[in-house]
């Protein structure tokens, strides 16, 4: 256990870019970054534009994976999960490439990029789609090979998270009790793995509560979750608090959020792009 380096990732998810953090200002960027605004203005058409002239010219296949996953998410500015599962799968396609070279990176990303398709689709409320490559998110990242860099563990939670959430939106409540309960044992069972993924976990059960219609539970919970260190810039979590206080007929509190949630969703990743135009939306609702 000593000897495993864990990168242990989050719900937040990872940058887009595929390239090394830190490299020098370049066309490329600044294109990515103007394409990246207009999503985030909502002018989604324009900004797919720059997006597949960046898949066009890209120098590798680096590159043009890493314009793909920004192509896939900005269709999920507009809410669509068949085109950004499609274009998640072109990024998917990429990493297989890379398992000989750097197999422990390539089979996490491949899960990765898995999850973050199932995590729009979720979001949009196709939850069949959702379900079907969460499964398929851990089964690839399972597939890393020792010394793992990511654990078994890791996977447990995650799965069990995303069963969580499904179940409360589909209305089953004892589903979803049971799998926050497999989510905790999770947590409770590997310690490393905990100390960066405890703060997840009130957001699981002010999801669940919140979806299950116990609303006096999801605003403590979710106030928890954002309360605690590096969740208080989540704007997905601001989102569903303002949709609490929303159905508790407390409008003032929930505009309040949603005018937080706008205002975190400066992103290019699944939470800013369900959370932008969503927000956008309520507070253009006098």
């Amino acid at each position: 256990m000593s000897t495993r380096r864990l990168l242990v990732a989050s719900f937040a998810f990872l940058p887009l870019a595929l390239s090394a953090q830190g490299a020098p200002p370049s066309p490329r960027a600044d294109s990515t970054r103007t394409a990246s605004r207009l999503d985030s203005e909502g002018q989604t058409a324009a900004a797919r534009q720059i997006f597949q002239k960046l898949i066009d010219g890209a120098p590798d296949a680096a590159a043009r994976a890493s314009s793909q996953r920004a192509m896939a998410m900005s269709y999920a500015f507009d809410g669509d999960c068949a085109n950004t599962v499609r274009y998640e799968e072109m990024v998917i396609a990429y990493w297989v490439t890379r398992e000989q070279a750097e197999p422990q990176n390539a089979f996490y990303q491949q899960g990765e990029m898995a999850n973050e398709a199932a995590r729009v689709c979720i979001d949009v409320g196709d939850l069949a789609t959702a379900e079907r490559y969460y499964l398929r998110g851990r089964d690839l990242g399972m597939k890393e090979p020792e010394p793992k860099t990511h654990p078994k563990s890791l996977w447990d939670y995650r799965t069990e998270h995303a069963l969580a959430r499904l179940a409360a939106r589909r209305g089953d409540a004892k589903a979803a009790a049971r799998h926050v309960a497999a989510a905790r044992s999770a947590l409770d069972a590997d310690p490393t793995m905990a100390a960066q993924q405890e703060r997840f976990f009130p957001y699981l059960t002010g999801y669940v509560a919140f979806y299950t219609g116990n609303l006096a539970q999801a605003e403590d919970d979710l106030k928890e979750a954002i309360a605690m260190r590096g969740n208080e810039r989540d704007p997905f979590m601001h989102a569903l608090l303002g949709m609490t206080y929303e159905k508790l007929g407390e409008g003032a509190q929930a505009r309040e959020f949603y005018q937080k949630a706008y205002d975190l969703a400066t992103a290019h990743n699944p939470p800013a792009a369900f959370t932008r135009p969503f927000a956008r939306k309520k507070l253009a609702t006098p």
